[in-house]
């Protein structure tokens, strides 16, 4: 007795099919996921906008050069070349 393997169109159907069977129970689960749990979501909401002001903040001046003597500046470089008299 021999066993028949699905060609190259039979093993593509069923890994469409598996996919949107797979993402259908995905989105089951999330619908129930969300409305079982949306007192407990919405009450961790507040804090998660306090924890993303200090995220953003250290994130944005990741591309910043603070406090490198860098002189590329925004203030022009003075005629005496820097220098202080006096």
């Amino acid at each position: 007795m021999q066993h028949e393997h699905p060609g190259p169109e039979g093993t593509n159907r069923l890994r469409t099919v598996s996919r949107y069977v797979f993402f259908g129970f995905a989105a089951i689960a999330l619908f129930f996921l969300i409305t079982e749990h949306r007192a407990h979501l919405f009450g961790v909401l507040p804090f998660l906008l306090l924890a993303a002001c200090p995220l953003m903040h250290v994130f944005h001046h990741r591309g910043h050069k603070h406090g490198g003597g860098d002189s590329s500046g925004s203030t022009p470089p003075s005629p005496d070349g820097g220098h202080q008299h006096g």
